[in-house]
């Protein structure tokens, strides 16, 4: 089965009223359209995935992350091939992320995370980042 290296962002932050949030998408294309998901892409030969979540946010999201430290790396098997994702926490640098890609976006808090129609290989990812949004 073919091996697919992709990076994905948990772009966090914290709301108005001082609680913490991270940033979900919506794709907007491709087999998993409409699937919800943590931006990110592809890594491609040479990169760095770090290099990669940075370079895939600016095309993405016309906005400039830095990349903190790695959350795991998310093993996956869909039926067409085997996904492998390194996912980093992330916060906005500078941007507005403007949807260049996806369909939508939106900011989730612990009471909403649950709600979120994440795509298979994320929901793995929603108890590593449950901690995050509960403190």
């Amino acid at each position: 089965m073919k091996t697919v290296r992709v990076v994905a962002a948990v772009i966090k932050a914290v709301n108005k009223d001082g609680k913490p949030i991270i940033f979900a998408t919506q794709r907007g294309y491709g087999e998993f359209k409409n699937g919800w998901e943590f931006p990110g892409g592809k890594i491609e030969p040479g990169e760095t995935p770090q290099q990669a979540l940075k370079r895939e946010i600016k095309e993405e999201l016309d906005t400039e992350i830095a990349v903190g430290e790695i959350i795991d790396t998310i093993e996956y098997d869909y039926p067409a091939f085997h996904l492998s994702m390194d996912c980093f926490w992330c916060e906005v640098l500078s941007g507005d992320l403007v949807l260049k890609e996806h369909e939508a976006a939106k900011w989730v808090d612990k009471e909403l995370i649950d709600q979120v129609d994440w795509l298979p290989a994320d929901v793995t990812l929603i108890d590593l980042i449950r901690g995050f949004l509960e403190r």
